[in-house]
């Protein structure tokens, strides 16, 4: 007798979040998911640390080792091959080298990055010294880095406070090897925000009114992950960063509040009884 053969299933979008833990549930690898489920698109993760940390402040980090987080990245990548790469806190150089030498064994596809280095409420996520392994080893392996205004200028090395200044920075980005890049507006003060997105080779703009909230906890880890959904389900580089601010936008204007400091995007729209 021939064997029943078991329903393989259909296999889902897929991308996996290279990111720090947020034990208060509104930004890294935790917003991540969020964001990765409400696209339809299954979620794995890379913890590179865990933080302790809630809506009004981080009180500590603890990096996982380098050991362990090579061999979360094998284990991940061996296995469920996924469709995009969403990259946010890596605390430092040596954990930068991991995930750079990982990305690059398994020629990881649609490599979003979210250079983190500032928390919302100001506690410092990526050490001084790694910006240099961060433009040389990590930046020519993206297809998408989304530096807001500080973290443009601290990566390209020039002021960011102008619209032709966000420009001269992500041309200076691409100049260094990184496919994409899109600057965050929400910094520059006015009644909207202007993100520029330079693809390699022109310039355009996503702009809409700025919405007034403090729902702001773990907005780039948002956009950075909505981006990375829409490209596993095989959008192209600009529908899937507008249809990701979009997304956000959305989420800002339906804020939460789970704490005492800062509130968190809405990641699900209100369900109909």
């Amino acid at each position: 007798m021939k064997k029943a053969l078991r329903p393989r299933g259909v296999r889902p979008p897929t991308a996996v979040s290279i990111a720090a833990s947020d034990s208060g549930g509104g930004a890294g690898i935790q917003a991540d998911l969020l964001t990765f489920a409400a696209h339809g698109v299954y979620g794995a993760t890379v913890l590179t640390a865990g933080t302790a940390q809630n809506t009004r402040g981080v009180r500590a980090v603890e990096p996982f080792s380098t050991r362990f987080l090579k061999a979360q990245l094998d284990a991940v990548y061996e296995d469920l091959r996924p469709g995009a790469t969403k990259v946010g806190m890596l605390v430092d150089r040596a954990r930068i080298l991991v995930v750079a030498r990982g990305l690059r064994r398994h020629r990881a596809a649609n490599v979003v990055l979210d250079p983190v280095m500032v928390a919302k409420s100001g506690a410092r996520l990526l050490s001084a010294s790694a910006l240099d392994p961060l433009r040389r080893e990590l930046l020519p392996l993206c297809d998408l880095v989304t530096p807001n205004l500080p973290e443009a200028a601290a990566l390209a090395g020039v002021p960011v406070r102008t619209l032709a200044d966000a420009r001269l920075a992500a041309g200076i980005l691409a100049d260094l090897g990184a496919r994409a890049v899109l600057v965050k507006g929400g910094h520059r003060r006015g009644k909207e925000t202007r993100d520029v997105l330079f693809d390699g080779r022109f310039f355009s703009e996503v702009a809409a009114p700025r919405i007034a909230t403090r729902a702001t906890h773990g907005t780039g880890c948002t956009l950075s992950a909505a981006i990375a959904a829409n490209l596993a389900l095989g959008r192209s580089l600009e529908d899937a960063v507008v249809r990701a601010v979009a997304y956000l936008r959305a989420g800002l204007a339906r804020g939460l509040f789970p704490g005492r400091g800062f509130g968190v995007p809405d990641h699900f729209p209100p369900q109909r009884m």
